[in-house]
């Protein structure tokens, strides 16, 4: 009985509480009326997330993966929540604001924040500023909770770290009872050094993509494709260019390797960055289930370092050097000489939904060569100035998804990693590991809650 009574004496002390945002005088319609108002503005705001906690297994400990970053040394397995998000959206009419966060054992980070309005005549352009996605390829904005691999191919990992970017772009696509809205065209400025840190020159990157999706046979079959372009770059902090060319040795005879280039001018000046990408999407349904194809291809030139291929986050540098004077060590730091890549790579996926049951299978065949200008026996050479950086990589993934329920999906997922191998070991090189292919393949289970 006194359970019942605290029950209701709460309850009375809220409706106290709520009835004093009313004046005395205040009629019940218009009481009514602010209520409604008041549920109007909740409806705006919608909260969304998920969460991935899986156990990983590699074939060696300590391993570099990109099937969720590298191994702790020692360790063989590990567990942790993968990605832990929680979306906020306001959406008002033509207008939108979107703030996202990503909490995981490893700490709490921003994702997406970002605001969203379009034109109120023809609604046909949109304006979105602030942190998200950049607009290049389809992989990047294929969100992490739908996708069927756990991580994007190597490829996107190494040239856009982290998918999103800090800019501003403009969309361009009739609204949805026009018969063009087939067509869909994004392009935007952005600074080009990922999400969470700041700009370290005035160089800013230009991205676009420009698709097409259309649907046949009674939305049977639906086929899009698209083509992307990124121009941009970085400033370059010494004087060292280094490109691929015909290397003269001590016996003058030749090898295939980086040469230097010492233009005065190189110093604080931009080092190109550029891409060219086509990708495709064909998802046809049968009696036999839904079968989903996807592709994507990327070719471009790369600047990065003569140790990674991954586009820097921050100006490059090599080490910190200590200028002795006297008895006063000073440090001093050493920033990277740029070295230009030229690389091309992609994925190809199988997806295919089993019937009617809560089933699915994966097939997935991803590539990156760092440098198309250098063949496996050629890295490595003494003089030739190449190395890990310079490997090319594929990865077979093989997958099994259920959908428990609209909530829950349970996957199983095992990455076979190939490297490139190389025959020229010189003593004293880095590559002895590179001489056969490394045991790095990573089994993975997965659990995701999506709500």
């Amino acid at each position: 009985m006194k359970n019942y009574v605290c029950i209701i004496m709460c309850f009375l002390a809220g409706m106290e509480t709520y009835s004093q945002e009313f004046s005395e005088t205040d009629t019940i319609p218009t009481v009514l009326e602010r209520i409604n108002s008041d549920l109007s503005s909740m409806k705006k705001l919608k909260i969304s997330g998920y969460l991935q906690s899986q156990v990983q297994f590699a074939d060696t400990a300590g391993i570099e993966s990109y099937a969720g970053g590298n191994f702790s040394s020692g360790f063989d397995n590990r567990i942790g929540i993968r990605r832990g998000r929680v979306k906020f959206g306001y959406t008002n009419d033509l207008s939108m604001y979107v703030l996202q966060i990503d909490a995981t054992e490893k700490g709490i980070s921003l994702k997406d924040a970002y605001l969203q309005f379009t034109d109120p005549v023809i609604e046909t352009f949109t304006f979105t500023g602030g942190v998200f996605d950049r607009p290049f390829g389809y992989e990047i904005s294929y969100s992490s909770s739908l996708r069927e691999s756990p991580e994007r191919s190597r490829l996107f990992q190494t040239l856009f770290p982290g998918e999103r970017d800090l800019g501003g772009k403009i969309t361009i696509q009739p609204p949805k009872h026009s018969r063009y809205n087939f067509i869909k065209f994004e392009g935007g400025v952005f600074n080009g050094t990922g999400p969470t840190v700041t700009d370290f020159d005035n160089y800013k990157d230009i991205i676009s993509h420009l698709s097409f999706n259309r649907s046949f046979l009674t939305e049977r079959l639906n086929i899009g494709f698209g083509c992307s372009y990124y121009n941009g770059g970085w400033r370059q902090g010494t004087n060292y260019r280094y490109l691929i060319t015909d290397v003269m040795q001590p016996d003058n005879s030749y090898i295939r390797g980086f040469s230097q280039d010492s233009t005065h001018g190189n110093i604080r000046s931009r080092v190109r960055r550029e891409y060219k990408g086509l990708d495709i999407q064909i998802t046809f349904q049968s009696s036999l289930g839904i079968t989903v194809l996807r592709g994507e291809y990327i070719t471009g030139r790369q600047p990065s370092t003569a140790k990674s291929s991954v586009s820097p986050s921050a100006q490059p540098v090599e080490n910190t050097i200590y200028r002795v004077n006297g008895t006063t060590a000073t440090p001093y730091t050493a920033f990277s000489d740029a070295y230009l890549r030229d690389f091309e790579g992609g994925y190809i996926y199988f997806v295919h939904n089993i019937m009617q049951t809560k089933h699915q299978v994966v097939a997935k065949y991803d590539w990156y060569d760092p440098n198309t200008r250098i063949a496996r026996d050629q890295i490595g050479v003494k003089n030739s100035k190449t190395g890990a950086a310079d490997i090319m990589y594929t990865t077979i993934g093989l997958g099994w998804i259920y959908r428990w329920n609209s909530n829950v999906k349970l996957m199983v997922y095992y990455d076979k990693v190939t490297n490139e191998t190389t025959k020229y070991i010189y003593h004293g090189s880095t590559l002895k590991t590179l001489s056969r292919d490394r045991n790095d393949n990573v089994l993975t289970f997965r659990v995701q809650y999506k709500f």
